[in-house]
């Protein structure tokens, strides 16, 4: 048994699935195996995914049905695991060479905690960075935070190995147990990331380090990218799923949490509604209700609050106060910036303000 698995899902990603397994095979820590989940590929990552398999014992290629959804796939390298840690990382991202070596030695240091992110860098198709990712670091933040927008980069995910059977965790189902089985979402794709991590982070069970240990790749080619529209869709119906869960879980006022939202650092158009001071008053009321009062969530609910009139003045003025007072977070930052630049423009997608988004 390993310490790591390491779950590296590709499919046709032959550009960068080289250097991305080199990463991994370059860790200060040796202590690890390498599933490669093959998924249908046909430019080639099979061949050569099998020929870095022929040279190393230490990882092992599964060529998976085109017919499985995301989350199957990434259900099937769970299944196939048995190390102490599972390790997720993208075909086209890079671990940088202390990724393993540090997150074993928080695991060791945080034992109630389930889920480790971290920050890390973004490169472009060349390899060449172009910025940096910034994640919330406590589980407090984390759990404030998972109500509007994914709280831990996927690539970025390691899962405590006992814990995934001790919950039950799967990705795209919930496994939380608190919504009525007829009522109960699933996410075969696009999100199922941020399903499964807000999930989690109900239970403060995630923390992401200060370190930055991964090379995240962005180009035109990533889903987020080529799917923005149906991605940002779904990530708000598990939102507003998330808040219901979390509301029955603590018995607490249902609120909706799509207004506040900012996945992929966008507000969205909430068609002709614009006032959403009684959203966020019932919304602030059930959070420290259940999360219990805290810094980190008063933080986060101060943010919110500067979207509730959804215009510029009021929006710029509340997010002036706030960032004068609380610091600059470059997510807010870019979700403000992103909405005065778009403020005259037609707005790519609107949502419902109140049914849940399905998703089939």
């Amino acid at each position: 048994m390993a310490t790591f698995d390491v779950l590296l899902p590709v499919k046709n990603g032959l550009p960068y699935l080289r250097e991305s397994i080199e990463s991994i095979q370059q860790q200060t820590f040796s202590d690890w195996r390498l599933f490669i989940l093959d998924h249908a590929s046909t430019d080639g990552s099979l061949e050569l995914a099998d020929r870095y398999a022929e040279r190393d014992p230490r990882i092992v290629v599964k060529s998976c049905s085109p017919d499985l959804t995301f989350s199957q796939l990434l259900n099937l390298g769970l299944a196939f695991c048995d190390a102490r840690y599972v390790l997720r990382q993208d075909a086209d991202d890079i671990s940088l060479p202390y990724r393993m070596a540090t997150l074993a030695h928080a695991f060791c240091e945080m034992r109630d905690i389930t889920l480790l992110g971290s920050q890390g860098f973004v490169i472009d198709a060349y390899g060449k960075k172009t910025g940096r990712f910034d994640m919330p670091l406590s589980p407090e933040r984390i759990a404030a935070i998972s109500f509007f927008r994914i709280p831990v980069l996927h690539p970025s995910a390691a899962l405590r190995f006992s814990d995934i059977a001790r919950f039950g965790i799967q990705y795209g189902e919930d496994f939380t147990g608190a919504m009525p089985d007829a009522d109960r979402l699933s996410v075969p794709a696009l999100a199922e990331d941020y399903f499964l991590f807000g999930q989690l982070a109900l239970s403060k069970k995630c923390r992401n380090l200060e370190q930055r240990l991964l090379a995240f790749r962005w180009h035109q080619n990533n889903i987020s990218i080529a799917k923005e529209v149906d991605q940002t869709t779904i990530a708000i119906g598990i939102s507003r799923y998330l808040a219901k869960t979390f509301a029955r879980i603590h018995n607490t006022e249902e609120f909706d949490p799509a207004p506040f939202c900012n996945h992929g650092h966008k507000l969205v158009d909430m068609k002709e509604q614009t006032d959403f001071r009684d959203h966020y008053s019932r919304m602030k009321t059930s959070l420290i209700a259940g999360l219990s009062d805290s810094p980190e969530l008063r933080r986060e609910l101060a943010f919110r609050n500067c979207l509730n009139e959804r215009a510029t003045p009021p929006i710029l003025r509340r997010y002036g106060v706030h960032a004068f007072q609380a610091g600059v977070d470059r997510s807010e930052w870019y979700t403000v910036k992103s909405w005065l630049l778009s403020a005259e423009m037609p707005r790519y997608f609107a949502v419902p303000t109140r049914p849940l988004v399905e998703i089939d």
